[in-house]
């Protein structure tokens, strides 16, 4: 079956078109490698390079400190350094789409209204996102507020053509964060709402939708999806292919989809992929310890993967200049 590589979006601009069908192009003939970054100071990409000599195809970023909704004031210590180190962080995925390496982003979107500390949590808020959805709710406004703070910040990229792999409501399968918390349906909702936001009111075209749950019943539909992804955490030093959660992911939809591991702690191993042929586009390693130490893969393995003939790091990318 021929994977869809049109944008979902039919006013996508040019670059997001042609990073669509790379994309596809690669998908079960190579992996992109990807790593997460969570500070102005990206450890994780200076370790890699130590380690192996080279970058990451893709490199994602963390925009939890630009929520609309931060208690500055009244966040613990360990909030207020996470949110210190965050700061400042899109001007290092600016200049990594400037050098043509592929942006994906992640919100840890602190909730709109209430809560206190890391608020994304859903122990952290009471934030109710059925009343989100309601015009003339506290809660709706709120959440267009943020949301337009958010656009504010994406179409610097659209302005600059550099195409995101967007990846909103990350994780809904779960009740750990507050969009996941009344249960999948909701936060497919609140996805499909924002996407709309995005595309026709704010006409943010340089996004690819990135959608992160292998729930068939919080699936938002093809219409609004590019990609379908999900985020596996294996036992340290465990190196499969992810074969079962691939398979479990495409159930989805029928639709064949470009598929990636959107996060991972222990990095799956690129030659088993290819050779048990499940087209994960790509994987992106978290962050901190997962990514800038050996405590879930050492450096033997990382450096196998940044080598592999199937694997493609930053200075792969055939549109970057050596």
């Amino acid at each position: 079956m021929e994977r869809v590589k049109i944008p979902c979006n039919k006013n996508a601009t040019p670059e997001a078109v042609k990073l669509l069908e790379y994309l596809d192009e690669v998908a079960g003939k190579a992996v992109l490698l990807g790593q997460h970054t969570q500070t102005r100071a990206p450890k994780e990409l200076q370790y890699i390079k130590e380690v192996t000599g080279k970058q990451p195809a893709i490199c994602g970023f963390e925009m939890l400190a630009y929520s609309g909704n931060i208690q500055w004031d009244t966040c613990d210590e360990a909030c207020l350094k996470e949110l210190y180190e965050n700061l400042g962080t899109i001007e290092n995925a600016l200049d990594w789409g400037r050098r043509g390496g592929i942006v994906t982003i992640t919100w840890h979107w602190y909730s709109p209204v209430g809560g206190r500390d890391k608020s994304f949590y859903a122990e952290k808020t009471d934030f109710d996102g059925e009343k989100a959805l309601t015009p003339g709710t506290e809660e709706h406004r709120a959440m267009l507020r943020d949301l337009d703070l958010m656009a504010v910040h994406l179409k610097r990229f659209m302005d600059e053509n550099i195409p995101v792999l967007w990846r909103p409501f990350h994780e809904s399968e779960g009740t750990w964060f507050w969009w996941g918390m009344q249960g999948p349906d909701l936060a497919k909702r609140l996805y499909q709402f924002m996407y709309r936001y995005f595309t026709e009111k704010k006409a943010l075209n340089n996004l690819i939708w990135v959608w992160n749950s292998p729930l068939p019943e919080g699936y938002p539909g093809d219409d609004m999806v590019d990609v379908i992804s999900r985020d596996i955490y294996s036992p340290a030093h465990v190196h499969d292919a992810q074969k079962e959660g691939y398979e479990e992911l495409i159930s989805i939809t029928p639709t064949c989809k470009i598929c990636a591991l959107a996060e991972v702690g222990t990095q799956p191993d690129v030659d088993t992929i290819i050779k048990e042929e499940i087209p994960w586009c790509w994987y992106m390693t978290w962050s901190n310890e997962f990514g800038s130490t050996e405590e879930f893969t050492d450096k033997k393995q990382l450096y196998a993967n940044y080598h592999s003939q199937y694997s493609i790091s930053y200075e792969d990318l055939p549109w970057v200049k050596a």
